[in-house]
């Protein structure tokens, strides 16, 4: 099996279970070894209490694409911290895209970096996340790890 299948396989099986980032509208747009990229439009019920979009929402679809991206080698990954810039409001109806890239993977430990755009290309914010693999606990048990 290919890489990229065995990150599509970890993506389908991730989303299929995912309750937050499909109940927030997020969409997994692409996905490779050490890499993801993920979608939502800004709704109604995401705008905080000056009409623009809660900071927490946008740190979420961040990290939504860290997890895709930490993930997609079939080794259970998860966050051990992470810091998040954000650099200009989203609105209502706005389309913002979470870009993640592998920067650093050494032994259980990664470094990844998200940026999150809206739909005129203008940065939103900056995301910096730490992972920590899980020795031996695949994603998709029976599925070769990456």
């Amino acid at each position: 099996m290919t890489a990229q299948a065995i990150a599509e396989a970890v993506r389908d099986a991730m989303l299929a279970n995912d309750r937050a980032s499909t109940g927030l509208g997020m969409e997994i747009l692409a996905v490779g070894p050490g890499s993801a990229t993920a979608a939502m439009t800004v709704r109604e019920d995401m705008l905080n209490g000056f009409d623009i979009c809660h900071g927490g929402l946008v740190t979420t679809l961040a990290d939504t694409a860290f997890a895709f991206a930490c993930n997609s080698y079939n080794e259970l990954t998860v966050a051990s911290g992470f810091n998040v810039d954000i650099v200009a409001p989203s609105r209502a109806g706005d389309r913002l895209t979470a870009v993640a890239s592998e920067v650093s993977l050494a032994g259980r430990t990664g470094v990844y970096d998200i940026t999150v755009r809206n739909q005129r290309d203008e940065l939103i914010a900056v995301f910096r996340g730490r992972s920590y693999r899980i020795k031996g606990k695949p994603v998709v048990p029976g599925l070769a790890a990456g």
